[in-house]
């Protein structure tokens, strides 16, 4: 949720400061920065929740805090590449397939109530899920249209 709501309020600051700036809306320029915004939000929590988002992979995945080590950083190099504007496409391209790759983890982590913030296995549960993978699907397309496909 607090993804979500870094995402919308970002969007809708940056509409008008860009609209102050330049003189014209660009909601493509606003929903990219947005979302770099975002992904630093969430690279975050790949630092200050290490131990509990190693939780959410499957035990068979070697390497588990080093994996979480680098999506984080990942997470950082996505949010550069979106405000490049040589770059928003392939990065576009890569933090939709980036967030695919996501989408099993996450399920893991409902499956098995993970928590991530406190690290127990107390989480949402399964229930999660009808807000998580529309949610997945609501960053996928934001991506989709702020880079690859439609100039708003």
């Amino acid at each position: 949720m607090k993804p979500l709501i870094v995402l919308l309020t970002s969007f809708v600051l940056l509409i008008f400061a860009i609209k102050m700036v330049r003189k014209e809306y660009d909601f493509a320029l606003s929903a990219r920065i947005a979302m770099s915004i975002m992904l630093l939000f969430t690279a975050i929590g790949h630092f200050a929740f290490t131990q509990g988002m190693s939780m959410m992979i499957p035990k068979f995945i070697p390497y588990k805090e080093s994996l979480i080590y680098l999506t984080g950083i990942f997470e950082i190099v996505l949010a550069v590449g979106l405000l490049i504007p040589k770059l928003k496409v392939l990065t576009g391209w890569a933090l939709i397939i980036f967030l695919l790759f996501l989408l099993p983890a996450n399920i893991y982590a409902s499956v098995n109530h993970v928590n991530y913030q406190k690290g127990t296995f107390d989480g949402p549960g399964i229930t999660y899920l009808l807000f998580r993978i529309p949610l997945q699907i609501l960053f996928i397309v934001w991506v989709y249209v702020s880079t690859i496909k439609i100039r708003l």
